[in-house]
């Protein structure tokens, strides 16, 4: 049940995202065709999400990257815009959301955290929500930005170091070859330049 309960959250987040996201315009096309009925699984959700963000045209293309992908990566700069947060911090949130899963929500864990779900591959151990809010990548984030946001002197830290402090990963510098995809995908998303999101 905390499957399902996670896909309409999600669901839920991703109608809430694309209302922010789309342009107040009067279309004259006919109406999307309704989405494929979710059936619970991964694959199936990670389709109709496309489907659906591709119809809306609410996210930019971005080379090397999926719709579905830069969704996911729209939901991390969302939040952390919503929560204040600077375009470096938000580009930080979608360099650790790469890092950890390849910008998917992820229905399982690895050895090191069989139990790890979602975007960021949070833990099953309190600190970050409940299944369903760590499988809900605006959820999430926001817990991610959390943490984030404790972390004293980050402006001054490398944005590998600043996602260790937050996710304890093995290696410190597992994000680093994630940065610059990372800061390319904000800019995008934010409408900027590459060297605004890399400024903060």
């Amino acid at each position: 049940m905390d499957g399902i309960a996670a896909i309409e959250q999600r669901m839920a987040t991703i109608q809430r995202t694309l209302a922010l996201l789309t342009p107040r315009t009067t279309s004259t096309t006919a109406p999307a065709a309704s989405p494929a009925p979710v059936t619970g699984t991964t694959s199936a959700f990670a389709a109709t999400l496309a489907a659906e963000v591709r119809s809306a045209g609410a996210v930019p293309a971005v080379a090397g990257f999926t719709t579905e992908q830069v969704a996911n990566a729209a939901a991390v700069v969302e939040a952390g815009r919503g929560m204040g947060l600077s375009l470096r911090d938000q580009a930080i949130g979608v360099m650790t959301a790469i890092g950890e899963s390849s910008l998917r929500v992820l229905d399982h864990g690895d050895t090191a955290g069989p139990d790890s779900r979602g975007l960021f591959q949070q833990r099953d151990n309190g600190a970050w929500g409940t299944l369903a809010e760590r499988m809900d990548p605006t959820a999430s984030a926001q817990s991610f930005f959390r943490a984030l946001q404790r972390v004293d002197g980050r402006a001054a830290m490398a944005p590998t170091q600043v996602a260790h402090a937050v996710q304890r990963n093995a290696d410190p510098d597992h994000y680093t070859r994630s940065w610059d995809d990372a800061v390319r995908l904000v800019a995008r998303i934010a409408g900027v330049t590459e060297a605004q999101v890399a400024a903060g």
